[in-house]
């Protein structure tokens, strides 16, 4: 299959990356990178142990000082020479980012890649304009003004879903923000995780800055969330993990930010485009084959469009080529691993003894058969409560549901635990301008669904966690506000004073 990226060499030290090294973790434990689409180990690796995590965490409590000292323009530089060591090498994380994740390398390349590299440009801009509020003698005796300071060493994890682009969202603030960082990516899929530390490496971050541990989450990874020198933690992922991670802070009292599991509505309106809509639900819940916390999975559609819009995107879903992800005329690859495919397969024969299954619903055979694919999945016929419509699946599966009124439409949407991401189909800007207000989801679109942009936050409500990814937003989670104020008066007994001296 395809010309396949090779990892052996290039990590053959190790998949932990401390201190500006690669280094073999000591667990004694291995993890197998498997590929997706053929089922085939691709590399093996020694998985971190705690020891590995301390050792870490040492390296970027050791780098802290320096790095918080650098100038805003100092770490801007840095953070743009980043962004030109990942654009010279896109190719080589586009092809890695294949091989571990089963993405198309359409989609690595033209989506996880550059966007990592936009994001690392424009966290080099923003962090020169890291500003408090202005001074002012707020008291009339007094100057006061706000500092904006580096939290200290930040300790996160991030998912299997993407590798790349979590990592950079993870790391960009906080090294703008002037804070130094250990990652745990997935164990699943390290490999441009290590290579973006690598990246950060060349660029002339100072060693320490950004380290990689490559180990299980319930021993690396619940070890470093409980790190004494860690002072803050940032995890995305599933809710249920989301709220362990959350106990582990809490006992430790850090700063916590979590961006959890979605189940986005995608509400279409009897005056939507019907073409655009149908193209926009295909490809807004098939994009990483459905493993995408803000994909579509849940159509609310108006009932004047309903019996339309299921067979335009049932004929839309048959048109898209399963293959291999390194065959530029693929559409859909398979999911991560064998393990995720077969949740996903559970979760829709269950919803056969109470919904119609459309079109999919199954795994391809012939040339794909030892691949972890599925095909795109089209379900009707569900009731709202139903554990198809009200569970993350993460897979290539939408269901569609119809509503009559547009309050039962907005009420539907927002009747699930979740609120990361949503969508409104209408041409009525009233309709629109209602819908982005009372749907409650960190990001509502307006005739399109999934862009997102360097320059806007990325975060939920409600089960989907709270804080933001990206934007300047997102320095409201790395940094420590701090009060500063001067007396101005230079009178040693102040009025105040009365209230301990009475006048003496």
């Amino acid at each position: 299959m395809g010309n396949r990226y090779r990892t052996q060499d290039r990590f053959a030290a190790g998949a932990q990356y401390i201190a500006g090294t690669l280094r073999s973790g000591t667990s004694g434990r291995t993890q197998d990178i498997v590929d997706p689409a053929t089922g085939e180990t691709v590399h093996t690796y020694e998985l971190a142990g705690t020891a590995d995590v301390d050792a870490a965490v040492a390296a970027a409590r050791d780098a802290l000082p320096g790095w918080a000292g650098a100038t805003p323009a100092e770490r801007s530089d840095a953070l743009h020479r980043f962004a030109g060591v990942l654009a010279d090498q896109a190719e080589e994380f586009a092809g890695a980012e294949s091989l571990q994740c089963g993405k198309p390398v359409r989609l690595s390349t033209e989506f996880d890649v550059p966007g990592t590299v936009d994001n690392t440009a424009f966290f080099a801009g923003a962090a020169r304009h890291l500003q408090g509020q202005s001074a002012g003698e707020y008291s009339g005796d007094h100057t006061s003004y706000v500092r904006r300071e580096p939290i200290g060493t930040v300790g996160s994890i991030a998912p299997w879903n993407y590798p790349l682009q979590m990592a950079a969202w993870k790391v960009l603030p906080a090294v703008a923000a002037g804070n130094t960082i250990v990652l745990k990516p997935a164990e699943i899929t390290p490999l441009t995780s290590l290579m973006f530390a690598q990246a950060a490496t060349e660029a002339g971050i100072p060693d320490g800055v950004v380290n990689i541990v490559s180990g299980a989450g319930r021993d690396a990874g619940e070890h470093l969330v409980g790190h004494p020198d860690i002072a803050m933690t940032s995890f995305t992922g599933s809710t249920a993990v989301g709220k362990r991670v959350a106990r582990i802070a809490t006992d430790t009292v850090k700063r916590l930010h979590l961006e959890l599991g979605g189940k986005a509505p995608f509400v279409v309106f009897d005056d939507a485009d019907l073409d655009a809509a149908a193209h926009g639900a295909v490809a807004g819940s098939l994009i990483n084959t459905g493993q995408d916390c803000t994909a579509a999975t849940r159509a609310y559609v108006q009932r004047p469009l309903y019996d339309a819009f299921v067979a335009a995107v049932a004929d839309l879903m048959a048109t898209v080529r399963l293959g291999d992800p390194f065959d530029p005329g693929t559409d859909l690859g398979p999911l991560v691993s064998h393990a995720q495919r077969d949740r996903v397969a559970a979760f829709v024969d269950r919803a056969r003894a109470y919904a119609t299954v459309v079109t999919g619903g199954e795994a391809p055979q012939g040339d794909l058969k030892n691949g972890a694919f599925y095909r795109p999945t089209l379900v009707t016929g569900a009731a709202q409560d139903s554990e198809i419509v009200q569970s993350e699946i993460f897979g290539p599966v939408l269901v569609v549901l119809p509503f009559d009124t547009d309050d039962e439409g907005i009420a539907l949407a927002n009747d699930t635990p979740y609120g990361l991401a949503a969508s409104a189909w209408t041409r009525d800007v009233y309709r629109a301008g209602r819908a982005t207000r009372e749907i409650r989801a960190g990001c509502v679109w307006v005739n399109d669904h999934i862009p997102i942009l360097s320059e806007m936050p990325h975060g939920g409500y409600r089960a989907s966690g709270f804080g933001k990814d990206m934007s300047a937003y997102s320095f409201e989670e790395y940094t420590q506000v701090k009060h500063v104020m001067y007396d101005n008066t230079a009178v040693v007994r102040k009025d105040w004073h009365r209230t301990i001296f009475q006048g003496r």
